[in-house]
């Protein structure tokens, strides 16, 4: 049912400005059609080609996503040295400070649309450019 409690037949025949009947008559005609099962085929073909496609850049943005990640993680742990036990506290407490301003930016580009992925197109496109000219 349409959200006004019309039958689904009803709310796209008002949307396509058609008879019911029509719908109806159209419908039996391709189901009944001798190669509508072709053309089934064909449909389900091409819309598991686009989702193939699109979970090909989904694999390709996940393996960017955690090749950054590793890259950050190792420079971090091979460039900070560990504390003396009187300052662990005051750094705690800063970490604490920053993984929340962290939260915050992350919230604003999320609410921004702003992606990692937009950047890397256009820092790579750039410097595609710069090796044109």
């Amino acid at each position: 049912m349409a959200p006004d409690g019309t039958p689904p037949i009803a709310d796209y025949a008002a949307r396509k400005k058609v008879p019911q009947a029509l719908i109806v008559e159209t419908a039996l005609a391709s189901f009944l059609s001798p190669d509508g099962p072709e053309r089934l085929e064909a449909a389900l073909a091409r819309r598991l080609d686009r989702m193939t496609r699109q979970l090909e850049r989904m694999e390709r943005r996940v393996t960017i996503s955690n090749e950054s990640l590793a890259v950050f993680v190792r420079f971090w742990l091979t460039s900070t040295p560990p504390l003396p036990d009187a300052a662990l506290a005051a750094a705690q407490s800063k970490g604490r400070e920053r993984y929340d301003g962290f939260v915050e930016a992350v919230g604003r580009r999320l609410a921004r649309g702003t992606t990692l992925d937009d950047e890397v197109r256009l820092d790579v496109g750039s410097e595609a450019e710069r090796h044109d000219t």
